[in-house]
């Protein structure tokens, strides 16, 4: 018997090497953190600096870390081929800040200079330096775009700081955020909508009459549709989720979709999506094609 396990040992051993696997190669780019380090004012410096380098074309004043990662809708692109090295005329930017994730995101609009933009751009921090550049940009033909709106009911809202008595835990920000994206699977759901409520969508806007009682619930498309690959950002102070993502796969549509939390509920919903679909007009409303 222990002749027999020897021999079964030294057959395994000699084995192994047949169905070793190669390493894989290292990654070109700076590795994310799971516990990456950082404060909140190098967050707001580097958003600050990156809205600078938007206006300028120039990203070179961001503290970029020598294996810096950079992504245009969620696909690999070289730093010169980027958008954020196109001198634009940005018409406003806001930005929110988590300092425990190390993750900050910064949301322009341009509705000037020929091409309009609205643009979701995420900063990967650690250790003072910046390790990911991730934006998502839309523009003129994506889903219910609209600059001229985007900017009017963006100007119109509140997305500045919170009382304390107000905040939301980070917990509940991101179940109430999953409820509303795991509806597109599972209409049944519980979402914590708030009332006053407006998604503005591209440039599409729910609430164009200002109505003190306004609502988000304006229906979840028919049909099952998976939000995938879900990577939260908190920023605490403002009560802001914002949620990088994709539709129906890991290859899917990528999608941005920002809340606003106000005592648990949801009062302001932003969404970017840079996939071809039907537009907006000035007002907001969405352009339907004639019958």
């Amino acid at each position: 018997m222990i002749r027999k396990l020897l021999c079964a040992a030294l057959l395994l051993g000699a084995a192994t090497p047949a169905f070793a696997q190669p390493a894989p190669a290292p990654s070109p780019w700076a590795p994310l953190q799971d516990r990456p380090t950082c404060t909140r004012d190098e967050l707001k410096a580097a958003t600050a600096a990156y809205v600078e380098a938007q206006r300028k074309g120039d990203i070179s004043g961001l503290p970029l870390h020598e294996k810096v990662h950079f992504l245009q809708n969620m696909a690999d692109i070289e730093r010169a081929a980027g958008l954020w090295s196109t001198a634009l005329p940005v018409a406003n930017a806001m930005s929110f800040h988590d300092d425990k994730r190390c993750k900050t995101f910064t949301e322009i609009i341009v509705n000037e200079g020929g091409t309009p933009y609205v643009i979701g751009t995420r900063l990967y921090l650690h250790e003072g330096k910046v390790i990911r550049v991730d934006s998502i940009v839309t523009t003129t033909g994506n889903w219910l775009f609209n600059a001229n709106a985007y900017l009017k009911y963006t100007k119109q809202e509140d997305w500045g700081p919170l009382m304390k008595y107000q905040h939301t835990t980070p917990a509940e920000m991101i179940r109430g955020a999953n409820a509303y994206l795991d509806a597109f699977s599972d209409k049944f759901t519980d979402i914590p909508w708030g009332q006053p409520c407006a998604r503005l969508e591209g440039g599409a806007y729910t609430n164009r009459e200002g109505k003190p009682d306004a609502s988000c619930e304006v229906g979840i498309p028919a049909g099952l549709l998976y939000i995938v690959n879900r990577d939260y950002l908190i920023d605490e102070e403002k009560g802001v989720i914002n949620v990088f993502c994709r539709f129906g796969s890991a290859t899917g549509a990528p999608d941005s979709h920002t809340f606003r939390f106000i005592d648990g509920k949801i009062r302001l919903a932003h969404t970017l999506n840079p996939i071809p679909g039907p537009q907006a007009d000035d007002n907001g409303a969405i352009v339907r094609p004639p019958a």
